[in-house]
């Protein structure tokens, strides 16, 4: 089949790249004028490093990656507030797992298509008509095509959504938080291999030191804290994060300085999407477009790459393309609801909105320092219960 992706993140391609594995013709469709890069720092592994190193790209995603040593919370001075060792992570995870660039794992996975899947950068999909034997889409409100599938992998925002299934409102669940990230050069201090937290009611800044003495920043949120609309353009956002956390102790100073000089801040809502089906016709959506989980639930790259093969794989093992979609979205979505239930249960004790949440949210980490308890929070929290299907491809 010829197949439409919209989105060039990292669903999209890890799609295209098993439909060409089955044999399709994927076409990807991509909103930016190039392959996007930045975001956030994520963690990876489960199911979604089990699809990686299925497409034999694990070595690249490892060396683009860090191993991790502690994630630390720090008080208003610096001091240690509690964290827990990576270490016991890896070990209960069979040392699967690295952190890195959302945006290095994308360019990764894209790497394994260029040149051999058409991409299309600086282009939207405008309209949608589905017809008994097809569907024509639109491209930037000129160009016509007919694909036999269109896939909407373009994200919490997705613009495939909108047109076939209806506006963003109808199926965005806000959790009441805001994300935002930057990079800096030269901040000082470093703690290497150390992700490194501080925060106040309703706020938290993390910070995690990278390659080439670069500084990867996260500021989380209450949404109650934002005072007005939401920022749209870089000097928006640089205003908006700058009156949040104006008052904040810490590092906020120098933190403050290295904003003021950032050319990329990444800023979005923490917010869910819950559709009563994934598909409509012959237009499915896949990853953060069609059951975001957020970044709270800190595997949604892994979980769209999960979603991408199954998609792929249903497809090549049915050539009725409803039959394959309905057994796509059946064998994930029981998974992937209970990652969006945990992901709610965690959204309150991750960035706390009161000073006693903050020091109980604190005391609980330091009890990570007693024998067999992060044993027992991994295997609740990080262990996928899903068995990977294995379609040949």
């Amino acid at each position: 089949m010829k197949i439409a992706i919209s989105g060039a993140g990292v669903a999209g391609p890890t799609l295209a790249y098993w439909l060409l594995q089955a044999g399709h013709t994927p076409t990807l469709i991509e909103a930016s004028s190039r392959l996007r890069t930045g975001g956030y720092m994520i963690d990876f592994w489960g199911v979604g490093y089990t699809v990686a190193e299925r497409m034999g790209i694990m070595p690249q995603v490892c060396a683009a990656g860090y191993d991790l040593e502690e994630v630390r919370y720090v008080d208003a001075h610096g001091r240690n507030a509690g964290g827990i060792s990576a270490a016991t992570i890896r070990r209960e995870l069979g040392e699967r797992f690295t952190s890195l660039p959302r945006g290095d794992l994308a360019e990764t996975i894209y790497r394994t298509i260029e040149g051999r899947v058409e991409t299309i950068f600086g282009t939207s999909i405008t309209s949608i008509d589905e017809h008994p034997g097809g569907v024509w889409i639109v491209l930037n409100g000129k160009l016509a095509r007919e694909y036999d599938l269109v896939v909407g992998a373009d994200g919490l925002h997705s613009n495939v959504r909108a047109l076939a299934f209806g506006p963003e409102a109808e199926f965005e669940r806000p959790l009441g938080y805001y994300v935002a990230a930057f990079e800096a050069e030269g901040y000082a201090p470093r703690d290497e291999l150390t992700y490194v937290s501080y925060g106040d009611p309703g706020r938290q800044i993390s910070r995690f030191a990278m390659r080439e003495n670069r500084t990867m920043f996260l500021f989380v949120f209450a949404a109650d804290q934002l005072g007005g609309a939401e920022p749209k353009g870089l000097e928006e956002r640089r205003q908006t994060l700058q009156h949040t956390f104006a008052s904040m102790e810490w590092e906020w100073p120098r933190i403050a300085q290295a904003l003021a000089n950032a050319n990329d801040i990444y800023f979005d809502r923490v917010s869910q999407i819950s559709l009563k089906s994934w598909s409509k016709g012959r237009v499915t959506l896949l990853g953060d477009a069609a059951a975001c989980v957020s970044l709270l639930a800190g595997e949604g790259t892994g979980l769209a790459m999960t979603e991408a093969y199954v998609l792929a794989g249903e497809l090549a093992a049915d050539a009725d393309y409803s039959r394959a979609l309905e057994r796509y979205e059946s064998r994930l979505r029981p998974f992937i609801a209970g990652k969006q239930a945990s992901a709610r249960n965690f959204a309150r004790s991750f960035t706390p909105r009161t000073a006693m949440g903050v020091w109980l949210r604190n005391q609980a980490v330091k009890l990570m320092a007693v024998p067999g308890l992060p044993d027992l929070f991994v295997g609740a929290q990080m262990r996928d219960a899903f068995a990977l299907p294995d379609y040949g491809l």
